[in-house]
């Protein structure tokens, strides 16, 4: 039998040595849990119309070398008048400075009139071959969310049918195309028929046209105004997604009256769930290019250095937002 003092000493060793099991058991557990939180695979792309600044290929690639972007975007537009060899050297330079291509934007004819739209489809290899011989495999471009003249029906049938013929020209160049839906309420009000301004019903157009190279270009802008929320981007593969825009919204403004041009860099104003899109982004591996689309005409009016480092300034802020 132990006696009072030994017994009071054996009591404490057991108390410690199982404070320090408790302990360790819960480590174990935060590592485990934190080992199994996925990385963040997106890059951060510098799209300078994006921010309303000017810069062209070379600007840009300086401009995501000192301010830590990790894509920049590919101008086909510059693109298409470079030799090979020059594109050869941009390239190497990219690869040395380890910064990718992103993705860029372009205007579209996919709801006009068969005449109009083969017209615009005819110059549109130009920009899909200009993007193939840089190496640059994603393209996006919206949806106006809305028509005067064609119904729903009429405007979902004629957009599949010219989305299947565009997707084409850019799978044939192994290019990736995303669409964005417009999400405020004030968009699609000043038309007689509003049209597809949702994930699900852009997802619906997608497969109505059997492209096989289309996804969403998914702004969290659009995603706030359609009420989206985490779990439907978590519904979607790293496949779906084929480019990201980030920002936030002006608050003290009510949903239906939120207007797409008045916007803000991500998580200034917390009205956006951020961290909700971004984690959500993270959950479904998407390891495209995402890039800051503020509409704020102040950056415009600040020299270019400081808006960059604003921008990104504002998408680590984000990104402290995701929760694991």
């Amino acid at each position: 039998m132990l006696d009072t003092s030994t017994r009071r000493a054996f009591l404490r060793h057991s108390v410690f040595a199982a404070a320090v099991a408790a302990g360790a058991f819960a480590n174990s557990q935060t590592a485990t849990a934190a080992d199994a939180a996925p990385e963040r695979k997106f890059k951060l792309s510098l799209n300078p119309g994006m921010l309303g600044i000017r810069a062209n290929l070379k600007d840009c690639l300086a401009l995501a070398s000192q301010f830590g972007f990790e894509a920049i975007e590919p101008m086909a537009g510059e693109l298409s008048k470079m030799s090979d060899e020059a594109i050869a050297s941009f390239n190497d330079e990219m690869k040395a400075k380890k910064i990718v291509w992103g993705s860029t934007a372009m205007p579209n004819s996919m709801n006009r009139p068969d005449e109009a739209f083969n017209g615009w489809l005819a110059r549109l290899p130009e920009t899909a071959v200009a993007l193939r011989k840089a190496g640059a495999t994603r393209i996006g471009t919206w949806l106006t969310p809305g028509d005067n003249q064609m119904t729903y029906v009429e405007n979902f049938r004629r957009q599949a049918k010219h989305l299947a013929e565009t997707a084409k020209v850019f799978e044939d160049n192994g290019i990736a195309l995303g669409l964005e839906y417009l999400g405020p309420k004030t968009m699609r009000a000043r038309m007689k028929y509003p049209f597809a301004h949702t994930m699900r019903e852009m997802r619906e157009l997608i497969a109505e046209s059997g492209a096989k190279n289309v996804g969403l270009m998914l702004d969290s802008w659009h995603w706030f105004n359609s009420s989206e929320t985490p779990a439907d981007i978590k519904a979607l593969t790293n496949k779906d997604v084929v480019f990201v825009h980030i920002n936030d919204a002006p608050a003290g403004i009510p949903l239906d009256q939120q207007v797409d041009n008045h916007r803000a860099l991500p998580a200034t104003t917390g009205v956006i769930d951020i961290g909700g899109f971004l984690g959500a982004l993270i959950a479904i591996g998407y390891d495209g290019p995402a890039a800051c689309e503020p509409f704020d005409t102040s950056l415009g009016r600040m020299p270019r250095e400081q808006a960059c480092k604003l921008a990104v300034d504002a998408f680590h802020n984000a990104m402290s937002k995701v929760k694991a």
